[in-house]
């Protein structure tokens, strides 16, 4: 083994033997799983498995209950606090399943807010942060509204802003709680293939997704969540299958091909 040698990168996130629960339920129970750079990862699992829950306790928002987690190194929940928050924030972005406005601003100040962990703390946003941030809003459909009002948009408006925001921060690990809310066929084809980009281009990918086609279609590795502690984490031609998914939803699936990708559809 070499310096070279992927096996001695640290990877972008790490869970060892991690204990995550919620009101009683548990989430995972000795979750041991590495998220490497380039990897592209699907989250599935029923309602209230505990998607979020995890999702959330990966990006710092939360403690876990035990075993220890690792974002780029630093440890979580302590990285995301004082000295290491700025860190934290250009390490990983997080992308909640809601979006609130509770002030006025236009959509391009909205964008400008990812380009904050990358600026001291009294400097304003730079004409090379501007870029950013136009390039941003071009790649998901909103290069014409940098002055619209947020409260003007419509909710899949709304949500592609939400994607614009997490590209201008450019972190290495982006954490995704279901980012084709909201959005019509066209853009959830576009949004996947815009993160698929990111992980070409290096970034780790953690999404929370409900279509599993789509999990096969744009990830390389999932995560099953069965909702009482018990995991699954691998390939995604291997954990994706008609079996493990029929197990996972409580309802069986088959698996269909066309053109070579793999659909999912219930019996």
């Amino acid at each position: 083994m070499n310096a070279s040698d992927p096996a001695m990168e640290t990877p972008v996130l790490e869970a060892m033997q991690l204990e995550v629960s919620i009101g009683g339920h548990q989430v995972c129970r000795n979750l041991d799983w590495r998220v490497g750079s380039g990897e592209s990862w699907a989250i599935l699992g029923r309602n209230g498995a505990g998607k979020s829950t995890l999702l959330s306790t990966l990006a710092g928002l939360r403690a876990q209950q035990g075993g220890r987690l690792n974002v780029a190194g630093l440890p979580l929940p302590q990285a995301s606090r004082g000295a290491g928050a700025r860190a934290m924030a250009r390490a990983r972005g997080f992308l909640s399943q809601h979006q609130m406005d509770p002030f006025a601003s236009t959509v391009m100040e909205t964008v400008l807010v990812g380009r904050h962990p990358h600026l001291g703390r009294w400097d304003w946003e730079s004409a090379a942060d501007h870029r950013l941030a136009s390039a941003a809003l071009d790649e998901v459909d909103l290069g014409g509204f940098a002055e619209r009002e947020v409260q003007s948009l419509s909710g899949g408006e709304r949500q592609r802003l939400a994607v614009a925001l997490l590209l201008a921060q450019e972190p290495q690990l982006f954490l995704l709680d279901e980012p084709l809310t909201h959005l019509d066929l066209s853009h959830q084809v576009s949004v996947m293939n815009l993160f698929a980009r990111r992980a070409t281009s290096g970034a780790a990918i953690v999404a929370v997704l409900h279509d599993p086609g789509f999990a096969a279609r744009y990830c390389r590795q999932a995560l099953l969540l069965f909702g009482d502690g018990e995991w699954m984490a691998g390939p995604a031609a291997e954990v994706i299958t008609a079996k493990h998914l029929s197990r996972l939803y409580g309802h069986p699936l088959h698996e269909v091909q066309v053109d070579g990708r793999r659909w999912f559809v219930p019996r």
